[in-house]
């Protein structure tokens, strides 16, 4: 992270954010509107380049079906971006591996739920994401891609001094 002189923004990174989006986002607008809102993920790729934009920041969006895919997707942002926001779906309850591979990515991540996780049955809970996450945003919907955007801009230093990461 790069030391900010007394307000002064940082200057935009060079590598893009990975947006990394798990099982069944690709179905977003059709699959259980009532709970996760009928935006599209196209629609959520769209309001995530334009915040990005707005940022100074570039974004890579990928969605995969497939846990190793995620999983290789997180290795490769290791030394190609400069930050993760993640929408594990299914896999934040299950997936202890690309838990795993957020905590060696070290990077700043960024979870987030559309809907509120904790409003709904049992075993979604419990992330395993969460641990290894810098913030979590979970129940508001698609905005929370453009929040979550927003405050990795505030932890790489862009808008304001960048916030303290957490400890792992």
């Amino acid at each position: 992270m790069q030391d900010l002189a007394a307000g002064a923004a940082a200057a935009a990174p060079e590598k893009p954010v990975l947006v990394l989006n798990g099982p069944n986002l690709n179905l977003l607008g059709l699959r259980e509107p009532a709970v996760y809102g009928t935006d599209t993920l196209a629609g959520i790729e769209k309001l995530c380049h334009d915040t990005a934009a707005e940022l100074g920041l570039s974004v890579d969006f990928r969605q995969s079906n497939h846990e190793g895919v995620l999983i290789d997707a997180v290795h490769e942002a290791r030394t190609s971006h400069c930050g993760i926001v993640i929408n594990p779906a299914g896999y934040t309850h299950t997936s202890v591996a690309l838990r795993d591979a957020l905590a060696a990515a070290e990077l700043p991540v960024i979870e987030v739920h559309l809907s509120n996780i904790h409003r709904r049955e049992p075993f979604r809970h419990h992330s395993y994401v969460s641990g290894v996450a810098d913030a979590v945003l979970c129940g508001t919907g698609a905005h929370g891609y453009a929040l979550a955007l927003t405050h990795l801009g505030r932890v790489l230093g862009l808008t304001h001094p960048a916030t303290p990461r957490n400890p792992r």
